[in-house]
Protein backbone atom coordinates (compact mmCIF):
# COMPACT_ATOMS: atom_id res chain seq x y z
CA UNK A 1 0.00 0.00 0.00
CA UNK A 2 1.12 3.44 -1.10
CA UNK A 3 1.21 6.62 1.55
CA UNK A 4 2.48 9.78 1.64
CA UNK A 5 5.26 8.70 3.56
CA UNK A 6 7.33 6.80 1.19
CA UNK A 7 10.98 7.47 2.44
CA UNK A 8 11.77 5.99 5.50
CA UNK A 9 15.44 6.40 5.18
CA UNK A 10 15.07 9.91 4.72
CA UNK A 11 13.10 10.44 7.70
CA UNK A 12 15.61 8.46 9.39
CA UNK A 13 18.76 10.79 8.04
CA UNK A 14 16.37 13.87 8.90
CA UNK A 15 16.09 12.67 12.32
CA UNK A 16 20.36 11.95 12.80
CA UNK A 17 20.52 15.62 11.40
CA UNK A 18 18.51 17.36 13.92
CA UNK A 19 20.26 15.74 16.81
CA UNK A 20 18.38 12.53 17.83
CA UNK A 21 20.54 9.32 17.50
CA UNK A 22 18.61 6.85 20.44
CA UNK A 23 15.72 4.46 18.61
CA UNK A 24 16.42 5.82 14.88
CA UNK A 25 18.70 3.34 13.19
CA UNK A 26 16.26 0.33 14.23
CA UNK A 27 12.48 2.32 13.89
CA UNK A 28 9.93 1.73 11.73
CA UNK A 29 9.55 4.30 9.16
CA UNK A 30 5.69 4.66 11.09
CA UNK A 31 7.49 5.11 14.56
CA UNK A 32 10.05 7.69 12.68
CA UNK A 33 7.23 9.86 12.06
CA UNK A 34 5.76 9.54 15.09
CA UNK A 35 9.26 10.27 16.29
CA UNK A 36 9.70 13.53 14.12
CA UNK A 37 5.95 14.95 15.32
CA UNK A 38 7.37 14.21 19.11
CA UNK A 39 10.39 16.57 18.89
CA UNK A 40 8.24 18.97 16.72
CA UNK A 41 5.59 19.38 20.03
CA UNK A 42 8.65 19.25 22.09
CA UNK A 43 10.26 21.91 20.65
CA UNK A 44 6.85 24.20 20.61
CA UNK A 45 6.35 23.78 24.15
CA UNK A 46 10.29 24.80 24.86
CA UNK A 47 10.18 27.80 22.71
CA UNK A 48 6.55 29.03 24.64
CA UNK A 49 8.53 28.42 27.92
CA UNK A 50 11.49 30.29 26.35
CA UNK A 51 9.25 32.99 25.36
CA UNK A 52 7.46 33.36 28.73
CA UNK A 53 10.54 33.46 30.27
CA UNK A 54 12.53 35.91 28.12
CA UNK A 55 14.70 33.65 26.98
CA UNK A 56 14.94 34.92 23.36
CA UNK A 57 18.24 32.80 22.15
CA UNK A 58 16.43 29.40 23.83
CA UNK A 59 13.10 30.51 21.87
CA UNK A 60 15.20 31.21 18.63
CA UNK A 61 16.89 27.98 19.03
CA UNK A 62 13.88 25.43 19.79
CA UNK A 63 11.63 27.65 16.53
CA UNK A 64 14.54 26.55 14.20
CA UNK A 65 14.56 22.82 15.50
CA UNK A 66 10.78 22.94 15.29
CA UNK A 67 11.00 24.35 11.35
CA UNK A 68 13.82 22.05 10.51
CA UNK A 69 12.04 19.02 11.66
CA UNK A 70 9.32 20.11 9.35
CA UNK A 71 11.29 21.01 6.25
CA UNK A 72 13.73 18.44 6.29
CA UNK A 73 11.49 15.65 7.82
CA UNK A 74 7.98 15.96 7.51
CA UNK A 75 8.06 17.92 4.11
CA UNK A 76 11.09 16.37 2.45
CA UNK A 77 9.38 13.38 3.29
CA UNK A 78 6.56 13.37 1.67
CA UNK A 79 6.21 11.26 -1.48
CA UNK A 80 3.90 13.64 -3.69
CA UNK A 81 2.88 11.96 -6.46
CA UNK A 82 2.41 8.24 -4.55
CA UNK A 83 0.70 10.42 -1.73
CA UNK A 84 -1.57 12.31 -4.31
CA UNK A 85 -4.19 15.06 -2.45
CA UNK A 86 -3.58 13.96 1.04
CA UNK A 87 0.57 14.76 0.60
CA UNK A 88 0.09 17.57 -1.35
CA UNK A 89 -2.44 18.58 1.58
CA UNK A 90 -0.07 18.22 4.56
CA UNK A 91 2.17 19.78 2.81
CA UNK A 92 0.25 22.66 2.41
CA UNK A 93 -0.30 22.59 6.29
CA UNK A 94 3.23 22.09 6.69
CA UNK A 95 4.92 25.03 4.61
CA UNK A 96 2.05 27.37 6.44
CA UNK A 97 3.03 26.28 10.34
CA UNK A 98 6.85 27.09 8.86
CA UNK A 99 5.42 30.85 7.93
CA UNK A 100 4.04 30.62 11.53
CA UNK A 101 6.53 29.75 13.61
CA UNK A 102 8.93 32.39 11.75
CA UNK A 103 6.22 34.98 12.56
CA UNK A 104 5.80 33.82 15.95
CA UNK A 105 9.70 34.18 16.42
CA UNK A 106 9.78 37.46 14.85
CA UNK A 107 6.67 38.81 17.09
CA UNK A 108 7.51 36.80 20.24
CA UNK A 109 4.26 35.73 19.73
CA UNK A 110 3.26 32.87 21.78
CA UNK A 111 -0.32 32.72 20.22
CA UNK A 112 0.99 31.86 16.88
CA UNK A 113 3.00 29.21 18.90
CA UNK A 114 -0.42 27.70 20.07
CA UNK A 115 -2.11 28.07 16.59
CA UNK A 116 0.66 25.65 14.89
CA UNK A 117 0.94 22.77 18.29
CA UNK A 118 -3.13 22.98 17.77
CA UNK A 119 -2.68 22.24 13.36
CA UNK A 120 -0.20 19.48 13.85
CA UNK A 121 -0.79 18.05 17.36
CA UNK A 122 -3.78 16.25 15.91
CA UNK A 123 -1.53 14.78 13.23
CA UNK A 124 0.31 13.57 15.71
CA UNK A 125 -2.53 12.15 17.99
CA UNK A 126 -3.61 10.67 14.72
CA UNK A 127 -0.79 8.91 13.75
CA UNK A 128 -0.15 7.67 16.94
CA UNK A 129 -3.54 6.02 16.82
CA UNK A 130 -2.99 3.56 13.49
CA UNK A 131 0.37 2.41 15.40
CA UNK A 132 -1.30 -0.46 16.34
CA UNK A 133 -2.78 -1.10 13.25
CA UNK A 134 0.50 -0.86 11.11
CA UNK A 135 2.54 -3.21 14.21
CA UNK A 136 -0.81 -5.63 13.53
CA UNK A 137 -0.55 -5.59 9.94
CA UNK A 138 2.90 -6.16 9.66
CA UNK A 139 2.99 -8.93 11.83
CA UNK A 140 -0.33 -10.61 10.18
Amino acid sequence: MSTPFNRPQHFANAYRQIGVETGVSSASPHHLVLMLYDGFLESIGRARAAMAGGVIDLKCVQISRAVRILEEGLIAGLDLEAGGEIAQNLRNLYSYAVVQLTRSNLRNDPALLNEVEHLIRPLRDAWAAIGANVSHGAAG
